[in-house]
């Protein structure tokens, strides 16, 4: 098979993407991890779930918006 860049190689890209958004909000101390779902399509991560302050949320695209290969973030987090 040849690497030709395609659907799977973008998959993968995402995948890492995802993993990078997970670890970095992990690593930020004010943030819980397990109440925040990330995905990653085409590089345009989109942040759900629920924090506890309007400050967590703002922290949490932030903190995505610097894993390298993240093109946007579409921030849908909810206050609970």
């Amino acid at each position: 098979m040849s690497g030709n860049g395609g659907p799977v190689a973008q998959y993968v890209d995402d995948a890492t993407i995802t993993a990078g958004v997970k670890a970095a909000i992990l690593r930020e101390s004010t943030l819980k991890v397990a109440e925040i779902n990330v995905e990653t399509e085409q590089g345009v991560v989109q942040l759900s779930g629920y924090v506890g302050s309007a400050d967590s949320v703002a922290a949490a695209a932030s903190v995505a918006r610097t894993v390298k290969g993240v093109k946007s973030v579409k921030n849908d987090l909810r206050l609970k």
